[in-house]
């Protein structure tokens, strides 16, 4: 080798941990081992160059001597820390890297897999959900075959371990300098093989049945809000845990009320004399009927908020919200000829600006506009 630096070599700071050392020459080791270059004598060169680099500065005590005293100090002694020769070994660290860290067996049958997480949609009513509510439902699921035990073969027989793969579920397969892992095309990557297969379930180890059960909506759920059931999902293959039951909630439209996190908004139509003169009015709450103070003088859209009437929040600690009631004047229908009479005496004697100030005021925005506009 020649004298270049090995921390050069590596393209590694001094001060690199081991972990940066070994995915340094991992990566080095990748781009100019022999295997990849056929032919190539300075891949070849380069290659044993990385080696080197590598056996010494990933045995801790050549890269302390190394340190202090370069390529002699190296050559003082300790056994090799390299590399095998093997391009396989390299792919597969690199892999696991990917895979989180560490080389992994593959997954037996005895293990399991964990079952699949169901998800149901409940459609309740506004006061359910203010106030919590139990559910019967009925939901399909997957559960182990009762009459095999989830073993997928027949009572009095059991499953044998797969002589592909030896129960692994995964076989290896060898393309060039490539070693690949694939699913075992004998027993689909399960590891054992049923001979003799369960009538019941044709050796699948699961049916498909639907479940009665009753679930507890608490109290305060909104739109699109989930309820977990832990356990409650479809059963796990191969013995496996059950996966979860996640109940979506939805809500029916209400015929009074509209929703909005804790809050409640409700339209209350008032009489011309009660906005006028002032006076109460009876508005419903989801906790029954309350009276509504108006101020006279209200306008038809003036919002008045009833403190704590509106739904109770999931955390205990934190205040019920309001009901926010818009109130609308509603103009009168179907007249006498009395009580025309009436409105119009009323009117020529409220036409002055300090008893209806917004027209008022939108007559001089209206006259303005007119006088920009050059009219």
């Amino acid at each position: 080798m020649s004298n270049r630096d090995y921390y050069e070599v590596l393209q590694v700071s001094r001060d690199a941990s081991a972990g940066e050392i070994k995915k340094a020459y991992r990566r080095q080791a990748m781009k100019c081992h022999p295997d990849r270059n056929p032919g190539d004598r300075q891949a070849e060169e380069r290659f044993k160059d990385v080696k080197e680099a590598y056996e010494v500065l990933s045995d801790a005590d050549k890269r302390k001597n190394y340190d202090h005293f370069g390529h002699a100090g190296a050559a003082a002694g300790g056994g090799p820390a390299g590399f095998t020769g093997n391009v396989n070994d390299i792919f597969e660290d690199i892999f696991s890297d990917f895979l989180g860290g560490g080389r992994r067996r593959a997954r037996g049958a005895q293990q399991g897999y964990r079952g699949a997480d169901l998800r149901y949609e409940v459609e309740i009513g506004l006061e359910e959900a203010a106030r919590g509510t139990a559910l019967q439902l009925r939901v399909p699921r997957l559960v182990h075959c009762r009459q095999c035990g989830g073993s997928g073969a027949r009572p009095g027989s059991s499953p044998t371990l797969c002589a592909t793969c030896g129960g692994n579920g995964q076989v290896r397969m060898q393309q060039g300098f490539f070693s690949l892992q694939q699913t075992c095309p004998d027993c689909r990557g399960r590891g054992r093989v049923i001979s003799d297969p369960c009538a019941a379930c044709r050796g699948a180890a699961r049916v498909r049945e639907e479940k009665s059960m009753s679930v507890r909506i608490p109290a305060g759920v909104d739109e699109a809000d989930q309820v977990r059931l832990a356990n409650a999902g479809e059963a796990g293959e191969y013995g496996g845990p059950p996966g979860d039951l996640y109940i979506k909630i939805r809500l029916k439209p209400h015929p009074v009320f509209r929703r909005k996190g804790a809050d409640l908004y409700c339209s209350v139509p008032i009489s011309v004399a009660t906005a006028a003169l002032s006076g109460q009015v009876e508005v419903p709450t989801l906790d029954g009927r309350v009276m509504l103070q108006v101020k006279a003088g209200t306008q038809s859209g003036c919002v008045y908020r009833l403190r704590g009437k509106g739904i109770s929040r999931s955390s205990r600690s934190a205040r019920p919200g309001d009901l926010h009631c818009e109130v609308h004047v509603e103009t009168p229908v179907n007249l006498t000829r009395r009580q025309k009479e009436l409105l119009r005496e009323l009117e020529e004697q409220t036409t002055k600006k300090r008893h209806s100030p917004i027209r008022s005021k939108w007559l001089d925005r209206i006259k303005g506009f007119f006088r920009d506009a050059g009219g």
